[in-house]
């Protein structure tokens, strides 16, 4: 009787032996893949915090900043519009075919874009003349041209126009088609030109209350 005994208590003895390595392996495996999986989601939101980080700073650097709008009066409308713009500081390259201007006079709002095709683009301007005298202006009321003013690194073509830091271009706007005519005396403007990525440039003016000469700074 206490030989059977005995030999049972041998045999428990080694059935909770098998039973608690077959606990520790499974808590080592649970620890394995639970640790693998922090690990992988560790790796995942840091790949996202560093792109988020990316995006939001070239979100706040990049931009475009109005300087200057000139506008040319035929009769007592101004019917051609030219917006200075450059890029804001630490701005990285802004493609200006992906750009929308838009311009209301709180009766109608036109968006433009611009289009390579329509011979919208020049270089330089006609030194012994106007700038309105140029090919910029030969577009729709949905379109404006490009009138390139500075660009030390070739960085803007009729195809491709990028604007990057230290370029300067004239947007031109022909305001006899966007608004029927063009701007008549004491409208009031307001617009913003938006690029793919970035802060806008914001502009508002109030065209003079008399048209006597031919080249009006507006803004």
């Amino acid at each position: 009787m206490r030989n059977i005994k005995r030999i049972l208590k041998n045999d428990d003895i080694g059935d909770m032996g098998i039973g608690a390595m077959i606990v520790f392996i499974a808590m080592v495996l649970v620890a394995g893949i639970a640790a693998s999986v922090l690990i992988q989601t560790a790796n995942r939101l840091e790949i996202q915090a560093m792109t988020t980080g990316q995006e939001t700073t070239r979100e706040v650097s990049t931009g475009l900043a109005v300087i200057d709008i000139e506008g040319q009066a035929v009769g007592n409308v101004i019917t051609d519009m030219t917006i200075t713009v450059r890029a804001r500081a630490g701005s990285g390259d802004i493609d200006l075919s992906q750009t929308i201007l838009e311009i209301t006079d709180g009766t109608a709002k036109t968006l433009l874009t611009y289009n390579p095709t329509q011979r919208q683009f020049n270089l330089s301007t006609d030194e012994t003349g106007s700038i309105f005298g140029t090919g910029a202006w030969n577009m729709t009321n949905e379109q404006f041209g490009i009138l390139v003013l500075q660009d030390e690194d070739s960085s803007l073509s009729a195809s491709n126009p990028v604007i990057n830091r230290g370029d300067l271009v004239m947007l031109t706007i022909n305001t006899a088609a966007c608004f029927g005519g063009g701007l008549d005396p004491r409208d009031d403007i307001w617009g913003m030109v938006s690029p793919e990525q970035g802060a806008s440039g914001i502009f508002a003016f109030r065209v003079p209350s008399s048209l006597t000469e031919t080249v009006y700074d507006l803004y």
